[in-house]
């Protein structure tokens, strides 16, 4: 399906700016911040990759790879959430000092 190959390839791009991102940066805390954002994005990709996979080959094999990633996908996906909603405080706190 075409749709998931476009967000597939956002996915991709927005790993990529966050990780150039992630290098460029100083402050401890930010960099922190903007690897949970590069997680959630890693994430959406491997997770949309697996559901492409599926629509794709339609076989028990690609339906258990699929389901592998879509596991890897959500759970990368929920660890970013959870390390973004705890860093983005002290983000805040090191931007003010």
């Amino acid at each position: 399906m075409p749709i998931f190959v476009i967000f597939i390839i956002f996915s991709i791009s927005f790993y990529l700016y966050f990780k150039i991102k992630y290098f460029r940066t100083k402050q401890p805390m930010e960099k922190q911040w903007i690897s949970a954002k590069s997680s959630i994005a890693l994430g959406a990709f491997v997770l949309l990759f697996g559901i492409n996979q599926y629509f794709i080959y339609q076989s028990t094999l690609s339906l258990v790879i699929g389901l592998l990633f879509v596991a890897m996908g959500a759970g990368s996906i929920w660890a970013g959430v959870r390390a973004y909603k705890y860093y983005y405080p002290l983000v805040v706190k090191e931007a003010n000092e």
